[in-house]
């Protein structure tokens, strides 16, 4: 099970991430999101952990507690939809191409 972690305090790396997770159970991966042009965590990182009821043990026990300034946010991961960001110009569940300020002719 793929599980969401938001509210990591910034300086928290994946080792960090892995060993709060791992007293739960079989840890597959633990990954901090980090800003490419900083090189510093972004606050939020992924856990992926094979066995599904230590998974949703993992997400009961952590979800709300504070690691730092902030509680965190431990869910199960949402799948991200295929082909992109969402919210793009021309494709499905975007806006309709061709929108946008200078559409057609001037009235002036």
């Amino acid at each position: 099970m793929n599980i969401f972690v938001a509210g990591l305090p910034y300086d928290l790396d994946d080792a960090e991430l892995l060993e709060i997770f791992e007293k739960f159970g079989a840890v597959k991966s633990a990954k901090v999101a980090m800003d490419r042009e900083t090189g510093k965590s972004r606050g939020f990182g992924f856990v992926d952990m094979p066995n599904a009821d230590e998974a949703k043990d993992a997400i009961e026990n952590l979800n709300d507690i504070s690691l730092g300034k902030k509680p965190l946010v431990v869910k199960a991961a949402e799948d991200r939809p295929s082909g992109g960001r969402p919210g793009g110009s021309g494709g499905p569940g975007g806006r309709p191409p061709g929108g946008g300020f200078n559409r057609g002719p001037s009235r002036f």
